[in-house]
């Protein structure tokens, strides 16, 4: 083994496409290659302890705004401990404004963009000792028809433990001017054929679950329904199977021929990423976002509706020209049309967005460190958007967990986020963090909140706290509910049946799946 190919993942169950890609094109180059992936976890130390035993020549390392950190020390650490290696960078962390992070300043190359080609190319030279001039190459890139296709790459283990992620196309037509894939300005497809022979083959081999990482999955109508009928197909012939799809979707494209195939899915097997990002459509120019909300919405509540699909919606606080007024009426307004889940996330200054040409008139100041989220801007404070993380973290711990099913109605009542809002602020005062909370005690505190604030009859918050409580597998009364009821245990054992019921006719890997 000559050249080693590596990253630290965000945890192990995720399993890099991009080196995968890069293996699979290694041309004459492949048997001396080899993928070794890291997680974010383990110490820089023992990574780079690890890559000198592999006593590679070449080392390529994929760079992302969760790992750069932690890889630029190995880097720094492995030019010091072995220079004679060369290093070889790429990923979108360093393909834009790389010209004073100090990982590049520590390794001996760089290629941005697409790496496919590139990659392989200046491997070769630089094994026959040939040493390119330029230490930052520009990746090439090809016509995807001259791409091989990864998914061999994925061993026995991958498919068995990991997230395997695919794509059937590249790019995104859209600009949206916080997003990477703005720059690419069109989408492309692989061969449909040889995409499709691919994923029969990852079926051959057992994978139940496949997580699509295409921008705009739905725009082309004919390329979606073959993709949809093969799974259809491959359910029909295997009803027991827990297939699991995950795909980005565009809200306001949803056509009938569409509509028809997601209906013949069971429950637990499709999860749809919808990116809304904003409902104020003066934000949505400011941004070059083009979403027909009205149509997104009609879509939104038929998948909800008519359809088993599972719903993550996301929106974005911090954009350009709204404050918490407005995006606190998006957000209730997203509410409403009742998505299984809303990921509230926080504007990031990703290198090479056009995001950043509102920074002076919008008075951006990002923060320094990734993953660059915005700390104030002229129309939210540092304080208000500081208020907005926390109401995010408390937003996943409280609704998307999902254990809080009975609770949620008297919390949030038809106003979420000023509901939500309000809690943010009581827990933040008691708590002091938005993480590390014990489960018992954010019940307690929920109680304590919607008891002693929000005035609920107490006899409808101890049912439906009860009833959430339950499931969450702890056992015993809870203390904060007073003594005990004669008839608890019996109770308990009824809600217990009545659980594993449910969870016997529910889909376990959507269950497991859609959390991540």
């Amino acid at each position: 083994m000559k050249i080693l190919l590596t990253t630290l993942n965000a945890r192990y169950s995720h399993a890099s496409l991009g080196l995968r890609y890069l293996k699979a094109n290694m041309g004459d180059l492949y048997e001396l290659t080899q993928i070794h992936e890291f997680t974010i976890q383990q110490s820089p130390e023992e990574i780079v302890e690890q890559i000198v035993a592999l006593s590679p020549k070449i080392v390529g390392f994929g760079v992302y705004i969760w790992n750069v950190e932690e890889t630029t020390k190995i880097v720094q650490t492995l030019k010091v401990l072995r220079p004679e290696i060369k290093i070889i960078l790429g990923g979108p962390e360093v393909s834009y404004e790389y010209e004073a992070q100090a990982i590049v300043q520590s390794a001996d190359y760089l290629i941005t963009g697409w790496g496919d080609v590139s990659f392989p190319a200046l491997c070769r030279n630089l094994i026959d000792g040939l040493r390119p001039q330029q230490k930052v190459i520009a990746g090439i890139q090809p016509p995807l028809e001259n791409i091989t296709l990864p998914y061999d790459e994925y061993t026995d283990e991958d498919i068995k433990q990991r997230t395997v992620y695919v794509e059937a196309s590249r790019g995104c037509p859209f600009t949206c001017e916080f997003c990477l894939s703005s720059l690419d300005k069109k989408a492309w497809s692989f061969s449909l054929p040889e995409f499709m022979n691919a994923m029969d083959n990852l079926y051959s081999r057992g994978l139940r679950q496949y997580k699509f990482v295409d921008r705009t999955f739905n725009l082309k109508t004919d390329f979606t329904t073959t993709i949809l009928t093969f799974f259809l197909e491959k359910l029909a012939q295997n009803p027991s199977d827990e297939l699991f799809l995950h795909f980005e979707l565009v809200p306001d494209h949803l056509s009938d021929e569409l509509k028809e195939l997601i209906l013949q899915f069971p429950e637990g097997c499709l999860q749809f990423e919808i990116g809304i990002q904003t409902l104020n459509p003066s934000t949505q120019k400011q941004i070059s976002r083009r979403t027909n909300l009205t149509k997104a919405e009609d879509n939104i509540r038929w998948l909800v509706e008519k359809s088993h699909v599972h719903l993550h919606v996301d929106l974005i606080a911090g954009l350009p020209d709204e404050n918490l007024e407005t995006f606190g009426q998006g957000m209730n307004r997203l509410y409403s049309w009742q998505p299984h889940e809303i990921q509230l996330g926080i504007l990031k200054r990703l290198r090479g967005t056009p995001i950043i040409r509102h920074t002076e008139a919008f008075e951006y100041k990002y923060s320094s460190e990734p993953p660059y989220s915005v700390m104030e801007n002229k129309d939210v404070h540092f304080d208000e958007m500081n208020h907005m993380k926390r109401l995010a973290k408390y937003w996943d711990l409280v609704i998307n967990s999902g254990r809080f099913k009975h609770i949620q109605p008297l919390l949030l009542e038809s106003q979420p986020y000023e509901n939500m809002s309000n809690l943010t602020k009581w827990l933040y005062e008691r708590l002091g963090r938005s993480h590390s909370i014990r489960l018992e005690k954010l019940f307690e505190l929920i109680f304590e909140y919607l008891f002693n604030v929000k005035k609920i009859e107490p006899e409808l918050l101890k049912m439906a706290i009860t009833e959430d409580f339950v499931k969450t597998g702890i056992q015993g009364w809870p203390k904060f509910l007073g003594e005990q009821p004669d008839n608890w245990r019996e109770r308990m054992s009824e809600l217990n049946k009545r659980r594993q019921d449910n969870d016997g006719n529910a889909t376990p890997k959507r269950q497991q799946r859609h959390k991540e």
